[in-house]
């Protein structure tokens, strides 16, 4: 079912979807970058529909409404152990095609891979998803080439058209608070990305002479280790674990999970002192495949949907991108673009 929504009667919906869901969409934040006098579009909570930014691409990724940088899992005390509340509200989620595809990565990972993380799952399960149609991609997307351009796997889409909203609508329930609100019945088709300026090629020629390959070196170098790719990577599930003490009572705290990256110093140690990976390259490589082919051979796709976000945030200008053109072309399996 398809509808034109005005500002206000969109709002209207909002606010009937804010009783019983968290509403997150890329936004703008003032002064919210890297310099203070720079602008930042990430992922915020809004109530206001004109508070979503449609035509740029966040630097962050939606991954964070549903896999917090931090995460209270318990509470403890001398002699008793508390689980920790899921959220009130429910999650919907703005986001585009790639980034939908990147939440089944993400699935893949934290529900089927072995037993479900109870929760990310008692979060994962209860969320809606709002397709941002693409017509045309940002200059560092490839997810044409990485099948990750279309999808139809959301509850409704919303596609600014001047001041108003082009709302292709699946979910009878969502559909039935359009209309409430004032919505006006259409025909809505949603546009879908079908060529990209950047180009990959994944090579099928990979062997275990990748691992010495001397591509990987130049990362040795240029690499500071900041971890940025893969913290706003969609896809990117990993994490460690960090027990909290209390001040007022050092036997009391909580255990909460956070962020960690392959990327980063320390992610690979291990008891007695031993560290994996120690080199950028060697960091570098292990990304590299297995975003590519390790789980692409565990559950028949790659982990990488070509979001290009990567490449965006890297403050040394490493182009995931070109790496895998580079592999491509190590291999013999045709001509990287570098």
């Amino acid at each position: 079912m398809g509808f034109i929504v005005g500002k206000e009667a969109f709002n209207r919906a909002l606010e009937k979807l804010n009783g019983e869901y968290a509403v997150y969409a890329p936004k703008l934040f003032e002064q919210g970058a890297n310099f203070s006098d720079m602008e930042l579009v990430r992922y915020g909570v809004i109530t206001h529909i004109e508070d979503a930014v449609f035509d740029v691409k966040s630097s962050s990724s939606c991954k964070e409404a549903l896999h917090p940088p931090s995460q209270t899992l318990f509470y403890f005390t001398e002699n008793e152990v508390a689980e920790a509340k899921a959220p009130v509200k429910k999650p919907l989620v703005f986001l585009r095609s790639c980034d939908i595809h990147a939440l089944k990565r993400f699935d893949d990972v934290m529900i089927e891979n072995g037993g479900a993380d109870f929760f990310y799952e008692r979060i994962r399960k209860n969320a809606r998803l709002a397709l941002i149609p693409c017509k045309t991609a940002f200059e560092s997307c490839f997810c044409v080439d990485m099948q990750a351009n279309q999808t139809d796997e959301y509850d409704f889409s919303v596609e600014k058209d001047g001041e108003q909203y082009r709302i292709n609508c699946k979910a009878p329930d969502m559909a039935e608070i359009f209309k409430t609100s004032g919505a006006k019945e259409a025909d809505v088709t949603v546009p879908f990305v079908t060529e990209t300026k950047t180009r990959v090629t994944i090579s099928g020629n990979i062997t275990n002479a990748v691992a010495s390959l001397p591509l990987w070196e130049e990362y040795d170098s240029r690499c500071i280790n900041c971890g940025r790719c893969t913290f706003d990577c969609p896809s990117c599930s990993c994490w460690t674990m960090q027990d909290m003490f209390y001040t007022d009572n050092g036997r009391a705290g909580e255990r909460r999970r956070v962020w960690a990256s392959c990327m980063v110093d320390g992610f690979s140690d291990v008891a007695g002192g031993g560290s994996y990976r120690k080199k950028s390259g060697e960091r570098m490589r292990f990304k590299v495949l297995h975003k590519i082919y390790d789980h692409a051979k565990r559950f028949g796709h790659p982990m990488c949907t070509g979001c290009g976000r990567c490449d965006d945030v890297c403050p040394e200008y490493i182009s995931f991108s070109a790496s895998i053109n580079k592999l491509n072309a190590a291999l013999g399996a045709g001509k990287g673009d570098a």
